[in-house]
């Protein structure tokens, strides 16, 4: 069994992601972690985003981190380990993206356990949100990098687009990838 310190962004995920499992607790990876890994590692994150995906509680969340050796650090959603520099945050759920919820979810064996995550398509939704709703340039840069590495829905992200009111910005979104 590997420590946390060898373990890798993903491994060390998976091993979070399935001791949760194991207590009732169903999360999913989002946000930057899952971008490095569908993007090959073209972004890189130092923060671990696992989405409650049905809200089990703070409560429990923190005893199952406890036991892994993790600590509280700041505010609720965070953990720390003395043995990685990188940090766990729980956002709360509901799993979505947008005003949409997220109910095909991807997983991925790794030496340490599975992980459930967002799909390529969700990945490219949750980053598009941000340019959508924020403008954040870096997020459509990220959208591009997970579309260019991946097979994905591109209708389905389109028609997203449509119900978040946003087929303008989406139109930069297909115009870049197309030029890529």
């Amino acid at each position: 069994m590997k420590t946390v310190k060898d373990m890798s962004m993903e491994e060390l995920a998976a091993f979070v992601c399935e001791a949760l499992e194991k207590e009732g607790i169903e999360t999913v990876l989002s946000g930057g972690c899952c971008v490095e890994l569908y993007s090959k590692g073209r972004y890189t994150s130092d923060d671990i985003d696992l989405i409650d995906r049905f809200n089990g509680g703070h409560r429990k969340i923190k005893e199952v981190m406890q036991t892994l050796g993790f600590k509280e650090y700041k505010m609720k959603r965070y953990f720390v380990h003395k043995d990685t520099p990188l940090f766990l945050e729980f956002p709360r759920g509901p799993l979505g993206v947008g005003d949409a919820p997220v109910t095909n979810i991807a997983h991925r064996q790794t030496e340490t356990g599975t992980l459930k995550l967002l799909t390529p398509t969700d990945c490219i939704k949750d980053r598009l949100s941000a340019y959508y709703h924020w403008d954040d340039k870096q997020s459509l840069q990220q959208a591009l990098w997970v579309a260019e590495e991946n097979v994905f829905d591109m209708d389905a992200v389109k028609s997203w687009s449509e119900h978040e009111a946003m087929m303008e910005k989406f139109s930069d979104f297909a115009s870049a990838l197309k030029e890529a």
